[in-house]
């Protein structure tokens, strides 16, 4: 594997599992330093060991945790080159409008959106000095498009990681500051399978709806935030970078 990441220190929230885990190994493969933050201790540490990285131990919806976590990763390394702004949930208490309560909404605008928003306000100022930097925020396909089978905190967070995102690649486009959205279908990662194992035909009529069969390997959506956070990406910001398997671009999917 080419080492893209050579001497680039990359940030991954959320990265004990799932799409930050794979993440994270895939930005240490390409060469980075990666510091893993999670509010996880034992699957964070576990996971910042496998990469011979840093563990931070964060809950990104606090602010003063947010910024304790770059000025300790600047201070370790010398710089932050790359933050994935990935961490996030999908409980089943947020369902259709209809039932979904105030609590479950706030819950996830607060992990998911708001998280973002700390992220990018705390990690983007040392990019600025530094005169490069590179802004992977997940969003989700979900934030394109709609689902009878909704849970809508999540929907309306993943629009807004979109917005944001957007927004701010634009904003810093000429500093040197890449930001973009990263927009995956559904992957099959341990927060997924436990959301439809505990309702296998939610899980059956999406899987319905992919062109290509089946749900995404958390290493391809790595395999994404590899190329946006390196330099062969370096003329996209401000962008949605769809990785869904063809959803978002189908009317019929193959019999």
């Amino acid at each position: 594997m080419g080492q893209r990441l050579e001497g680039r220190v990359a940030v991954v929230t959320g990265g004990g599992s799932g799409i930050g885990l794979a993440t994270a190994r895939r930005l240490a493969d390409e060469g980075a330093r990666v510091v893993v933050a999670d509010v996880d201790a034992v699957a964070g540490k576990a996971a910042a060991d496998a990469v011979d990285g840093l563990f931070a131990h964060v809950d990104v919806t606090d602010e003063e945790q947010v910024v304790e976590l770059y000025r300790t990763t600047v201070d370790a390394f010398g710089s932050v080159d790359v933050a994935f702004n990935n961490a996030g949930i999908s409980p089943p208490e947020d369902d259709s409008i209809l039932t979904t309560g105030i609590e479950a909404w706030e819950r996830v605008q607060r992990v998911n959106l708001t998280s973002v928003y700390l992220c990018c306000k705390h990690v983007i100022p040392h990019m600025l000095r530094q005169g490069r930097g590179s802004v992977v925020n997940t969003a989700s396909f979900v934030a394109t498009m709609g689902a009878a089978t909704s849970q809508i905190s999540y929907t309306a967070s993943k629009g807004g990681v979109l917005a944001l995102s957007r927004e701010l690649g634009v904003q810093f486009a000429r500093e040197g500051v890449r930001v973009n959205a990263l927009s995956p279908g559904p992957v099959d990662t341990p927060l997924l399978r436990e959301l439809f194992a505990k309702d296998p035909e939610r899980a059956a009529r999406r899987l319905v709806h992919v062109p290509m069969g089946r749900f995404a390997r958390a290493e391809e959506i790595a395999a994404a935030v590899a190329f946006l956070a390196s330099d062969d990406s370096s003329f996209i910001t401000a962008s949605n970078f769809l990785v869904d398997g063809g959803i978002s671009g189908a009317y019929v999917t193959p019999l």
